[in-house]
């Protein structure tokens, strides 16, 4: 095999085609697409001039170091102590599993370091794996001060449009597009987890190619649960490069002789049917994520949080619980407050014990109440935080994070656990031990809110030698792990405050997600458009609650609620007590009809219509085979004016169908040409109370 080879990796769809350039010095992309685009004259081909840079800062590489790539921007900077940054490496070897997998080494042996671009496919997707594995290899130890993943070019025309998700707490997701011809784009957390603000997660199109359902569309998503930065770098001669990868609490990481750090996964895929068709790609990848669990019912929840807040005791819990189980509801979830020394923020977290005062009969015998309803039991839980007033905090002080000699920051009342520590991995998992074995519980909901600040751990040797971003992920990951392991009929949803920590490592731990705290129709609606672009509907739990508008105050129907929580994973958070008998009969209709399609919902093939810009919209959800079709579909913007002028019903062009096939609307009995529905669309006579509607479509 000689440096220059090519290598081929294939997915159900997709070429990836990488080979060895720059006389043996790296590696780079020659085509990357569907099947058969490797074939042809690379897209990347140039006559190999420079001018005022270096071949390497021109080439479409894909991981290059600071040395050998001084100017355009490097994956990885190294050194060793008392010498200047820098690596010269040069092609090791190869090793190939076929077109699924590869593993390309390099090394610099003067500076001591071997690296390994490692990539592998996933099955029944496309979506390429890629990481890298850097060893020290001398004698010395190693500066590691960046270290990405991978880096991935994409060809364009004159610039790039990229899309990608923003946001803050309570209006995460939100879809954002910009076009860079030239110049840096850069997002990052530096908040321990991926944070509301940005999402660990880009789609590149040549900006050239309109916004449409054929632009071929490229993307990304980083699997780490703690600090990350992603740049795309406009590049000259018409090209694209994205890197991304994780950042070092701590400024750099240290590698110590024989040591080898390996760095998260970049997740990359490809789509040749636009920003949907990219979203089928993640959907797809996620719920084989998900493994066996994919096939466990995503129970219909009722959560009391919004209904008592902390003032948790069992006659008005179970008076919810009733209620709820009598609309249908299989789950019953107890938030926060339960446990004791929780009345308010100010105290509770880490002492997790059942709060007697709140449970007089005792906690199993309110257990017991609940499920006697026919509902699975659920509690929230934050084992990452603790609160200074606890009895744990005043046993372990030692466990938060904190600096000596500088005052502790309270977010929410509270301070963060060093989840790195392994007592304090071993203390939350023998909670969790303790809670789900003592108690028939069933789901947890495991919240964190609030930031590392003063993130050291004193005594435990050279602060710049902790890497603590690290060990914080590798101790969270470890307890879902073990939660995964010994307790694997309970469901666990994820939660930061929201949406503060969405990404595959902990969507491959987890059944569901909390994409956020905002349950305002509108408001929701539009944090879930956006999340739907790089995630699946069976991780995505959503509410229906009586909340107003924060962004959007316009107010809307139930239906409309229900409509909007049942694109995802149905739950129901509002007061439940305060609604009127009509209010609990239409509840009851809508979670009745959700369980008939929640399988189309989260197995099925998803097309997003429109966007909640548009005065309608909708999600469509086509069964594997297309025998059955969910629509849901809102009114968001303003109506015809019919009956009082002329006015023809608003209309969602459906995608995916057999056109030559004729589909009957359970609901109504109206039949549809797959054409039809494909040129004209599924009609939708909205009123100033009919909002929202759920559509199921029968193929004959």
């Amino acid at each position: 095999m000689t440096p220059h080879d090519r290598w081929l990796l294939r997915t159900e769809n997709t070429t990836y085609a990488v080979r060895i350039a720059g006389e043996g010095r790296w590696a780079e992309l020659t085509a990357w697409g569907p099947h058969g685009v490797e074939t042809g004259e690379s897209p990347f081909a140039h006559p190999h001039r420079t001018h005022f840079i270096t071949p390497a800062d021109a080439a479409p590489a894909e991981y290059l170091p600071y040395g050998m790539r001084p100017f355009t921007g490097a994956e990885l900077v190294a050194g060793r102590h008392g010498q200047d940054r820098g690596t010269w490496w040069t092609f090791d070897s190869a090793t190939a599993d076929g077109d699924r997998a590869l593993r390309l080494a390099f090394t610099d042996e003067l500076q001591g370091l071997c690296a390994v671009l490692c990539y592998e496919t996933v099955p029944g997707t496309d979506v390429i794996l890629r990481w890298t594995e850097l060893s020290c290899t001398g004698d010395g130890e190693l500066r590691l001060e960046r270290i990405d993943s991978a880096a991935v070019t994409v060809p364009v025309t004159d610039g790039a449009r990229l899309t990608y998700l923003t946001g803050q707490w309570s209006q995460e997701f939100t879809r954002t597009q910009l076009e860079l011809t030239r110049g840096r784009f850069e997002m990052a957390s530096t908040q321990g987890v991926p944070g509301h603000a940005y999402v660990p997660w880009l789609a590149v199109q040549d900006a050239a190619a309109p916004d449409g359902h054929d632009t071929p569309t490229y993307g990304v998503a980083l699997e780490w649960s703690g600090n990350w930065h992603l740049t795309a770098d406009a590049e000259p001669g018409g090209a694209v490069r994205i890197a991304a990868g994780r950042v070092p609490h701590e400024g750099a990481v240290r590698l110590t002789p024989g040591d080898t750090l390996t760095t998260p996964r970049l997740a990359c895929a490809f789509s040749p049917d636009g920003l949907d068709g990219l979203a089928r790609v993640w959907h797809r990848y996620e719920r084989r994520l998900s493994g066996g669990r994919m096939d466990r019912t995503r129970k219909v929840l009722y959560n009391s949080w919004e209904a008592t807040g902390f003032d948790v005791d069992a006659a008005a819990q179970l008076e919810l619980a009733r209620i709820a189980a009598g609309m249908g509801a299989e789950l019953f979830v107890v938030d926060d407050g339960w446990f004791t020394g929780r009345h308010d923020e100010k105290g509770g977290l880490g002492d997790w014990h059942p709060d007697p005062a709140n449970f007089p009969d005792g906690f199993d015998h309110f257990i017991d109440e609940v499920r006697a309803t026919g509902m699975d039991f659920g509690l929230w839980v934050e084992p990452e935080s603790v609160s200074p007033a606890s009895a744990l905090y005043a046993e372990h002080p030692d466990w938060v994070y904190r600096i000596d000699g500088r005052p502790a920051t309270l977010v929410r009342e509270q301070l963060l656990l060093d989840l790195g520590r392994r007592d304090v991995q071993d203390f939350v998992i023998a909670t969790f031990d303790r809670l789900l074995g003592d108690h028939a519980i069933s789901y947890l909901k495991w919240d964190l809110n609030r930031p590392p600040t003063e993130r050291g751990r004193p005594g435990a040797g050279p602060a710049g030698a902790q890497d603590l971003d690290a060990g914080h992920v590798a101790g969270y990951l470890r307890v879902l792990d073990h939660l995964r392991d010994h307790h694997p009929h309970v469901t666990v949803e994820g939660c930061a405050g929201g949406g503060g920590r969405i990404e595959h490592a902990t969507l491959a731990r987890t059944d569901v997600m909390w994409p956020s705290d905002n349950t305002a129709p509108l408001d929701r609606l539009a944090i879930q458009f956006g999340y739907l672009h790089a995630h699946a509907p069976h991780t995505m739990s959503s509410w229906v609650t009586d909340a107003p508008g924060v962004f959007d105050p316009r107010p809307r129907s139930l239906a409309f609620r229900f409509v909007t929580a049942m694109a995802g994973v149905l739950g129901i958070g509002a007061d439940i007590r305060t609604w009127s008998a009509e209010q609990r009969a239409e509840a009851a209709v809508w979670v009745n009809r959700y369980k008939e399609i929640r399988d189309v919902v989260h197995h099925g093939e998803v097309h997003l219509l429109g966007t909640p810009a548009d005065a309608t919209c909708g999600v469509q959800y086509v069964e594997h085979g297309g025998a059955r079709i969910a629509v849901t579909a809102w009114n968001t913007g303003r109506l015809d004016g019919a009956p009082l002028v002329p006015g023809r019903p608003a209309r969602l062009r459906l995608r995916g169908l057999d056109l030559a096939a004729r589909y009957t609307d359970q609901q109504t009995g109206a039949v549809h040409s797959g054409a039809h529905l494909r040129h004209y669309g599924l009609p939708f006579a909205w009123t100033a109370r009919y909002d929202a509607e759920l559509t199921v479509l029968i193929r004959q």
